[in-house]
């Protein structure tokens, strides 16, 4: 196992040599760092000690979180630093050591997943050489990488152990929305050095993506460890001198999944075409004589499972192009990689294996999604609840939230009414106790309570107590007070729409006609069946590491629009959202959208001007909308760490391109 301190490495300069010394077991004096590699998620750095006597390892690689914030926070949100300490501690000490496996010895690891700071102290593999992705493998460092991965297999095919360890098993990131709009800008940048065969499999595997993965997750498939990013850029083939034949690094994307996705990967793109086909069954040959005699697959069971998993290697290609900055090395490598994993499909004719394709249903939630869900450990695991409404007549709007962060113990709550003739309005507390009944909040300045009374129908919130007025709604975000009011929420959400639940996150938004009464600063509101919309959420969250702009506008005509234009560091934009069409039953035809963007206007003051969306529904068939805003009711998000982010919620007024209006709520968040 891996050696441990309470110290937690972030950064090479929290190195000491008495720090080394109880990681090596061999007393250092002194030391040299110098950086290796230019990976963007973690850094890794060449350590050579000097001892006093006691003879230690020459060289050790030290690898530690990303020093950007952004990739840093990136990384934790998406388990990828847990994920690798986690394997060279609960998994790496099961397989065999030495020159039979292709994983270097872990002398140390920490990781605190507070702050996602991380670090691996690991052997180094400094004689071996790296592989070259675009060049290709010779066969011998091809049929080597295989034998290695089948005698890495056979210890953990079918380990029910792993199977149902919960940070190995993670909901995929990738859905056939996501991949779809990947691949329209895939298309777009690469359209004129595209084949037509390529374009064949591209489109035909994001068309039938959810089915697929269904079909490839089924039981009986077999199943075991995937590193997840197997080929000749993460592996380290040993010269004269070395430990280890081969190293493989990188394991921050390793999973549970279809045991075959590896070997398919890497023989897809490993070898040039020609020299793939040449050696084709050397390869899976080698692979099956790896794995020994105590497994159950056959050689035919091995053929099998690489074509169906051929794929994997297209769509690294789609999405891993889309997620990097874009380089005239990067072009060459994807492309390169498109054309051999293509092939690959082709020549195994893999398209054959492939569900049919078939239209994407919105999906919907169920009733008992209302309730309050059960967290994870991860500490920026929250639930919200969200109710927003306007009354153009009246000339006011409203939004609240509810947000339980149980690894944190805390509650946020937030009701906030503006319009243009009145100050904003604000009851907002980030530190209230987490209560024990999720239905109700209760402190010394308020009481909330809110409950589906019909699940995916009707929905009470209620709230009483102590706000502040603010003239100045700018200075919400300046973390400014304002004057006390009584504040007094009394309101029913009606849904009057189709429920969507989203396909990437647990979530779902519920357009509703809103009635009741609301009394504040000495005026009293009546409203009766205004728009409005609900939503709810859970998983992790971590407002301060994306950006997004979020909408639910409600036109006259009685069409409902939703959109949020997503903005992760590192990854292209993408939308998710729906259009929703009047009917006689409120419950008319939902289109999910393929695009959103918005491009927004915002004063010196940070809040909101205007802001024009475009949702793309079939790639054609565009809504263009342009919000004026018309009252503001921000509020400003500061992480336990101390980042900041400005939360401007508005309501406004919209008209489309073809000349429909009507009224809605936005939100940015923008991390300062």
């Amino acid at each position: 196992m891996p050696a441990h301190t309470e110290l937690v490495i972030e950064k090479p300069g929290d190195v000491t040599a008495e720090w080394l010394t109880a990681v090596l077991g061999a007393t250092v004096s002194d030391f040299t760092v110098e950086r290796i590699g230019t990976g963007q998620m973690s850094e890794c750095y060449r350590i050579t000690p000097r001892y006093e006597a006691d003879a230690g390892p020459d060289s050790v690689v030290l690898k530690v979180a990303a020093g950007d914030p952004t990739s840093r926070q990136t990384g934790l949100a998406l388990g990828l630093y847990e994920r690798e300490v986690r394997f060279y501690t609960d998994i790496a000490p099961r397989l065999a050591a030495g020159a039979a496996s292709p994983v270097a010895p872990c002398l140390h690891s920490a990781f605190d997943p507070a702050t996602g700071i991380f670090d691996l102290v690991l052997g180094d593999a400094a004689l071996a050489g790296v592989g070259d992705e675009i060049r290709g493998a010779t066969v011998d460092q091809a049929v080597l990488a295989v034998s290695q991965l089948g005698g890495l297999h056979t210890q953990l095919l079918g380990d029910d152990v792993l199977a149902g360890t919960d940070w190995l098993n993670r909901d995929a990131p990738i859905n056939q929305l996501l991949i779809g709009q990947l691949y329209a800008a895939f298309a777009d940048r690469y359209a004129e050095v595209m084949t037509d065969d390529q374009r064949t499999v591209c489109e035909r595997l994001v068309a039938g993506f959810d089915d697929y993965l269904v079909a490839e997750g089924a039981e009986g498939r077999p199943m075991g460890l995937v590193h997840g990013d197997y080929r000749l850029d993460n592996m380290l083939f040993g010269a004269a001198g070395s430990d280890r034949p081969l190293t493989v690094v990188d394991w921050q994307t390793v999973t549970w999944g279809p045991a075959l996705t590896d070997l398919a990967y890497f023989i897809g793109s490993a070898l040039p075409v020609a020299e793939r086909r040449q050696h084709y069954d050397v390869l899976l040959r080698a692979y099956h004589d790896a794995l020994g005699s105590a497994t159950a697959l056959s050689l035919d069971d091995v053929r099998d499972g690489v074509r169906r998993q051929s794929f994997f290697g297209v769509m690294m290609a789609i999405v891993s192009s889309m997620l990097v900055e874009r380089t005239a090395r990067g072009d060459e490598m994807f492309m390169t990689m498109l054309d051999r994993h293509c092939s690959h499909v082709l020549d195994t004719d893999a398209l054959a294996a492939l569900p049919s394709a078939a239209p994407t249903v919105p999906l919907r939630p169920e009733a008992a999604d209302e309730g309050a869900h059960p967290s994870t450990d991860e500490p920026l695991w929250s639930e919200s609840w969200y109710w927003d409404f306007v009354d153009p007549t009246q000339g006011v709007g409203g939004w609240l939230r509810l947000g339980l962060i149980p690894n944190q113990q805390t509650a946020w709550l937030q009701a906030l009414l503006c319009g243009p003739d009145m100050p904003t309005i604000a009851v907002s507390e980030f530190a209230a106790p987490l209560p024990g009944n999720p239905a109700t909040l209760n402190t010394d300045t308020f009481e909330f309570a809110h409950a589906a009374t019909t699940p995916l129908q009707r929905y009470t919130v209620t709230v009483r107590g102590r706000g502040e007025a603010f003239d100045d709604p700018a200075a919400l975000l300046r973390g400014e007070a304002g004057r006390p009011v009584e504040v007094m929420m009394d309101l029913q959400w009606t849904s009057d729409g189709t429920p969507y639940r989203y396909r990437i996150t647990p979530r779902y938004e519920i357009p509703c006609a809103v009635s009741g009464v609301a009394t504040a600063d000495g005026h009293t509101y009546t409203f009766a069946g205004v728009p409005g919309q609900r939503d709810h959420s859970w998983g992790v969250r971590d407002w301060w590491s994306m950006e997004w702009v979020w909408s639910a506008l409600h036109l006259d005509d009685g069409t409902h629009l939703h959109g949020v234009d997503m903005r992760i560091p590192g990854i292209p934009p993408f939308g998710i959202g729906y259009v929703q069409t009047a009917s006689e039953d409120a419950t008319g035809p939902l289109v999910e959208l393929q695009g959103v963007s918005a491009r927004e206007v915002f004063s010196p003051n940070e809040l909101p001007v205007s802001t024009e969306l475009t949702l793309t529904a079939d790639g054609s068939a565009d809504v263009v909308a342009t919000a004026q805003i018309v009252g503001h009711a921000p509020v400003r998000l500061t992480a336990p760490d101390g980042r900041v982010s400005f939360f401007p919620r508005a309501w406004a007024t919209v008209t489309t391109a073809d000349g429909r209006t009507g009224v809605g709520w936005l939100e940015w968040n923008r991390n300062q």
